[in-house]
């Protein structure tokens, strides 16, 4: 089923909340009768986009839309980038990877963008990293877990705005032992591929430091897109375990908990969902109390109070009808460190639009302030984010109508990704050396 917001307003001017940002010096002026093309990756159709796919979309319409009438808050409110009008061409990511090998090649040639930014699945983003770069093209990937994109090969042209998903593991057992549980057997279900993999190994790796002595029993993995639990159901029922670990996401998740909900699954076991804010609506008092998620990154529900937060999340709930969950908010972290990347360029080329190796050099170490966080490309060379991030309990509110998060703990950026020059493995396997978490 599509995605269908509960209303869908007109756009309406809003109130000017910006500054003039660092290109206040003329630049725009210089800038404004030129474009700059994104392309815009995520799943617009089949089991990703109801509740992940197409609210990252919406995210990426409605901050454009404010960009290019400058209407964001300091620093990002010069119109566009640097006053050029930002174009986007957006492209479903459904298909699979080798169908969106080729549609990136067609991105970059055909519709001659300046840019692309997508990629949810782990899988795709792997497939097209290595295209991007061959073709010395700007890539940058919003979302996709694996932490593989930067640990087994070295770019130049491609970035990862979010954390990779061993932040969300990590956090996920750092939770359970801030919050005191005791955990001596553990089940998990996650989905059969590079993502659900990585997910399964970053977090026992995480409990075998947290919770020496604690044994994984059940371990399910079903296909991407199964649709159908109750033989795995079945199985993790009958062997209950002190926690259950899961990184389902999309239609997967929101089949699994309709399912394993009746069944009595999150009565016999306290179940853990790394990236399972985007279900809260979708599911509303579908989705079992008690139940500790994750979003990957303080997103949603999970955000902390700041300026930039309330005014991303009334942009986006004025828009749509309803609160932006995590992917939205990982589309607009990767859009606003984009924006002030291509700006800084832009001044260090004498107000002229910048090329792939310029933006690149702006893009590649920064840091900026989003609605989640401080973000930091600390990783990678410079190429790969890292960010703060949140875990909390599920509670329906039914005066509110809706799921909220309480018990939240939040984690800095620095506990839960690994040090620069360190591979995610290697940091858990040696016990998180350097994290700070204070």
């Amino acid at each position: 089923m599509k995605h269908t917001p509960a209303r869908r307003p007109t756009w309406k001017k809003l109130p000017a909340l910006s500054a003039p940002s660092l290109l206040s010096l003329g630049i725009a002026a210089q800038a404004a009768a030129e474009d700059f093309k994104i392309g815009i990756v995520s799943f617009l159709s089949g089991q990703a986009a109801d509740s992940f796919g197409v609210p990252a979309i919406n995210g990426a319409k409605t901050l454009i839309e404010a960009f290019n009438q400058g209407k964001a808050p300091a620093p990002y409110g010069t119109k566009g980038f640097g006053g050029m009008t930002i174009v986007p061409v957006y492209v479903d990511e459904a298909g699979g990877a080798t169908k969106q090998v080729t549609e990136l090649r067609n991105l970059y040639d055909r519709e001659g963008v300046d840019m692309v930014i997508g990629y949810v699945s782990s899988g795709d983003c792997l497939a097209v990293a290595p295209v991007a770069e061959e073709m010395k093209r700007l890539l940058v990937l919003f979302d996709c877990g694996s932490p593989r994109v930067f640990e087994e090969a070295s770019y130049k042209y491609v970035f990862r705005t979010g954390s990779h998903g061993a932040m969300d593991n990590i956090a996920a057992a750092r939770y359970l032992k801030a919050k005191g549980y005791k955990i001596n057997a553990i089940n998990l279900i996650n989905q059969d591929y590079a993502w659900g993999h990585d997910s399964i190994k970053d977090f026992l790796l995480s409990m075998n430091h947290l919770y020496a002595g604690a044994k994984p029993q059940s371990d399910q993995r079903p296909k991407f897109g199964a649709g159908q639990y109750g033989t795995e159901i079945s199985q993790l029922m009958s062997q209950p375990a002190d926690v259950l670990h899961s990184s389902l996401w999309g239609g997967d998740l929101q089949a699994f908990v309709l399912q394993a909900g009746p069944r009595g699954l999150f009565k016999k076991t306290q179940v853990v969902l790394t990236a399972a804010d985007h279900v809260l609506i979708p599911l509303g008092d579908k989705m079992p109390d008690g139940t500790i998620i994750g979003a990957r990154g303080a997103n949603g529900l999970l955000a902390p109070k700041s300026q930039l937060n309330d005014w991303w999340r009334n942009l986006y709930q004025y828009q749509w009808g309803v609160y932006p969950v995590q992917a939205p908010y990982r589309m607009a972290q990767g859009l606003l460190g984009v924006k002030l990347a291509v700006e800084k360029a832009m001044a260090a080329n004498g107000g002229k639009k910048p090329s792939n190796e310029q933006i690149a050099n702006a893009l590649r170490g920064l840091e900026w302030e989003a609605p989640n966080g401080k973000i930091k490309m600390a990783l990678a060379n410079g190429h790969q984010a890292i960010q703060p991030t949140a875990m909390g309990k599920t509670r329906w509110d039914a005066s509110k109508k809706m799921v909220m998060l309480e018990d939240i703990v939040r984690f800095p950026a620095e506990c839960v990704n690994p040090p620069p020059n360190t591979k995610a493995e290697d940091w858990m396997k040696a016990g998180f050396p350097g994290a700070k978490c204070d």
